[in-house]
């Protein structure tokens, strides 16, 4: 792949059913993780029952686009990503 295709992003991730959807997450995050350069989360909000998470990533925009779709499609999981422009 051409790195000058690949773009920094980040993802923030917010899992409103940590009991149901965070394990789907990680296994997500983990079949990603090439194109994670950082992440920075908190666990137990809300007595444990929301989570938030943001990643820091370098990939192509599909790539990125991939992600956030799998992410979008748990119960209970918000994604919201923003793409450099170089």
């Amino acid at each position: 792949m051409n790195d000058s295709m690949r773009r920094y992003a980040f993802a923030g991730i917010i899992i409103e059913d940590r009991e149901k959807s965070a394990s789907a997450v990680q296994s997500i995050l983990t079949e990603y993780s090439s194109l994670i350069s950082g992440r920075m989360g908190i666990p137990n909000l809300e007595d444990g029952a929301l989570s938030i998470i943001t990643v820091i990533l370098h990939a192509t925009t599909d790539e990125i686009g991939a992600l956030s779709g799998k992410l979008g499609r748990l119960p209970g999981v918000s994604i919201k990503t923003g793409i450099s422009k170089i």
